[in-house]
C-alpha cells in the first residue's frame, strides 16, 4: 500500500492508466471491431479518459471505497493479514469506477443513458479480471519497487 502522497499518486498513476488502457481497448473493440482506425481511436480517447478516471479516482471513489473498506467491512474480519485488505478495496474501487466510467463512455460517444445497465455490465465483466488478476499485481510490483 502506498505510505505518502508521491508513492500514492505514482500507485495511482500506474493502476488508472492499464485500467484505462485495458478498457479503452475493449470498448473501442466492442464498439467497432478491430478497423484500419482502431489503435488511433483508442490513442485520441485515451487522455481525456486517462485524466477523468485519475480525478474520480483520486478525488471521489478511492477516498469513499477507503473509508467503506476501513470503516465498515475490513473491520468485521478477525485477520488483516494477506490480500484481503487490497482485494477488498480494489472489488469497491472497481464498483465505484466502473459505474462513473460507463457513464462516461456514454456521453463521450453521444449513446443514451438507457444503454447504461447494459454497458455497466459489459464493463464489470471485463474490468474485474483485469484489475484483480492483471492490473494491481502489476502496480503493487512497481510500488514495491519504488518502495525499496
Amino acid at each position: 500500500m502506498p505510505r505518502n502522497l508521491k508513492e500514492e499518486l505514482f500507485f495511482m498513476l500506474i493502476m488508472a492508466g492499464l485500467m484505462v488502457l485495458g478498457m479503452s481497448i475493449y470498448n473501442v473493440y466492442l464498439a467497432e471491431g478491430y478497423q484500419e482506425n482502431f489503435w488511433s481511436e483508442i490513442l485520441f480517447g485515451y487522455p481525456i479518459a486517462l485524466v477523468v478516471a485519475m480525478l474520480l479516482d483520486g478525488l471521489l471513489v478511492g477516498p469513499l471505497a477507503k473509508a467503506l473498506a476501513f470503516k465498515v467491512i475490513i473491520p468485521r474480519f478477525k485477520s488483516k493479514e494477506g490480500l484481503r485488505i487490497p482485494i477488498t478495496i480494489s472489488l469497491l474501487m472497481v464498483a465505484g469506477m466502473v459505474s462513473l466510467m460507463s457513464v462516461f463512455g456514454l456521453v463521450i460517444n453521444g449513446k443514451p443513458l438507457s444503454d447504461y445497465p447494459t454497458a455497466w455490465l459489459l464493463n464489470l465483466v471485463v474490468a474485474l479480471p483485469l484489475q484483480l488478476v492483471i492490473v494491481a499485481p502489476i502496480a503493487r510490483f512497481a510500488l514495491g519497487k519504488v518502495q525499496k
